[in-house]
């Protein structure tokens, strides 16, 4: 797909293709967190389970603690206590949990790691096969899972069979996830008929529950920024003179969703500078919503700001989804979907 330098692009029209091959190589840590490191997250002070799992993380990624940097010289350490193969870090939206996960990609002296949404693993097993899925990551190093989420039976199967052979084969783990493992599929579909797959996927890891407050909230006063008619067409000019913006109806955009996999969605914002909505009306058809879920979070990993007339994108999902079982991923959703239309 070639790419425009300037100019006014409609997301609608394009139908981007992604090989096997560019999946795998897209499996590093988006370029907002390129540069992640423990050094560069700040723990809030008033929640001390942010500085207490960025610890644990440095140890679990081979760096050494604060206590063994006080040791003298000759003094034996002691036994480091063992641990399973894989941390899960459970927490709310906007604590750092990302970044967390690159640093322990960047710090990890591995030669075989990946790194990728939950979403990107799972395309990546429809794309080449179980079993060639599994042949590609056995015996790596570490496998990096961000945006953890059990959302139907087939995602069950296949995660929970594929993180079991990759834990034999030596394979370091690491998630994200706004759900305890134990409770993943819980009001999604019936996940009672799935507790040995899950359970036998928890015990892979050691849960570090992360407390605080979402860092995007605390930047803004709540609300999607809305432009008026006008202020968006002089967006869009300017916008366009300068580098790439995209141009798209809502309702548009969300039907062509539906006709692109969500791991060609990074690809739908290739070389675009701002994404341009127009008439953005509440979401009602849940399929729709985290289709659209999914967009916000490419769009944010690729830190492109938003622009948009009509409802505000911290309203567009209907009251009976925000208190559903996706309640968290829509939650998520409108904390970046604020923050994106501030930036």
């Amino acid at each position: 797909m070639s790419l425009t330098t300037t100019g006014i692009v409609h997301l609608a029209d394009r139908s981007p293709e992604v090989s096997g091959a560019e999946m795998v190589a897209s499996l590093v840590p988006p370029p907002q967190f390129a540069e992640a490191s423990f050094e560069s997250y700040r723990a809030d002070p008033a929640y001390p389970s942010q500085q207490e799992t960025k610890q644990t993380l440095v140890e679990f990624s081979g760096g050494a603690n604060d206590a063994s940097a006080k040791r003298g010289f000759f003094r034996r350490a002691p036994k480091a206590p063992e641990r399973k193969p894989g941390v899960y870090l459970d927490g709310g939206f906007g604590v750092g949990k990302t970044h967390l996960l690159a640093s322990i990609y960047h710090a990890m002296p591995a030669r075989r790691k990946y790194f990728g949404s939950f979403i990107e693993y799972t395309a990546l097993v429809g794309a080449l096969g179980y079993q060639r899925t599994v042949e590609l990551f056995r015996g790596s190093d570490l496998l990096c899972i961000d945006e953890f989420e059990l959302d139907d039976p087939g995602d069950t199967m296949v995660m929970t069979r594929l993180l079991g052979e990759l834990v034999r084969s030596g394979t370091k783990l690491a998630a994200t996830s706004n759900t305890p493992p134990n409770a993943l599929g819980e009001g999604r579909f019936a996940a009672q008929d799935f507790l040995r797959e899950i359970s036998a996927m928890s015990d892979s890891f050691e849960t570090l529950r992360i407390d605080g407050i979402d860092f995007r909230q605390r930047a803004f006063d709540g609300h999607a920024t809305v432009l008026s008619d006008s202020e968006y067409e002089v967006m869009l000019e300017r916008s366009g003179s300068a580098g790439v913006a995209s141009d798209d109806a809502f309702d548009a955009l969300i039907a062509h969703l539906a006709r692109v996999h969500p791991s060609r969605y990074i690809r739908l914002i290739d070389g675009v500078d701002v994404v341009g909505l127009r008439d953005v009306a509440e979401l009602t058809d849940q399929s729709a919503a985290l289709r659209f879920v999914a967009f916000v979070d490419r769009t944010y990993d690729a830190q492109l700001p938003i622009r948009a007339t009509g409802v505000s994108l911290d309203r567009v999902f209907a009251e009976e989804m925000l208190s559903g079982g996706y309640r968290k991923k829509y939650l998520r959703a409108i904390s970046r979907l604020i923050a994106l239309t501030h930036s």
